[in-house]
């Protein structure tokens, strides 16, 4: 198991990575995440992260974030808001995933650009991959193309929030982006 970690970093160039590069980056290590687990369809067990060697994860009430990830004690550890739901916990100790998979090179891969910070852009990638192991590609496209195309309906078939589901539909543009505010005219 020590390999897949090995095998996901591997994926992952050490030099400054634009946008897109990093989204592509995120996206294949999400699929060779899932074939490594043999997950062929939705959901996704809410086993994959603590499957891991030498990750921990726990969660704890109260907690002022949805996550955070450390290293202690030879191993990580990753910290989930136990207040929240069951899927938001399961997104998030994805998303804090990627931040143990990418610890080598957050130095160098996410520089800051064009205003926005290098942390922003470690939690916009760490949003993506999460989305991407949660959501594949593949499978909402087969599950929109069958007919499933409620935004409930769907994020109960792959076992994630509807916000999160609505995130995906609209990043693989099969609805329109929502805007969180919008100014009267």
């Amino acid at each position: 198991m020590q390999s897949v970690l090995h095998d996901l970093r591997a994926l992952m160039p050490n030099r400054p990575l634009g946008f897109a590069e990093s989204i592509r980056v995120a996206e294949l290590q999400a699929n060779r995440l899932l074939q490594w687990r043999e997950v062929e369809g939705p959901p996704v067990p809410d086993d994959l992260v603590s499957k891991f060697p030498r990750v921990q994860v726990e969660t704890i009430s109260p907690f002022g974030v949805s996550g955070a990830t450390t290293w202690s004690d030879g191993r990580w550890q990753i910290l989930l808001n136990g207040d929240e739901s069951l899927n938001r916990q399961k997104f998030s100790s994805v998303h804090e995933l990627k931040h143990v998979i990418d610890s080598p090179f957050v130095e160098v891969a996410y520089p800051s650009v064009r205003g926005v910070s290098s942390a922003d852009r470690q939690e916009q990638i760490a949003d993506h991959f999460a989305a991407c192991v949660l959501m594949p590609r593949r499978w909402v496209k087969r599950a929109w193309g069958n007919g499933t195309q409620d935004v409930r309906d769907l994020a109960r078939l792959f076992g994630v929030s509807r916000e999160a589901m609505r995130y995906r539909l609209a990043n693989l543009g099969l609805v329109e982006r929502t805007v969180r505010c919008e100014v009267a005219a």
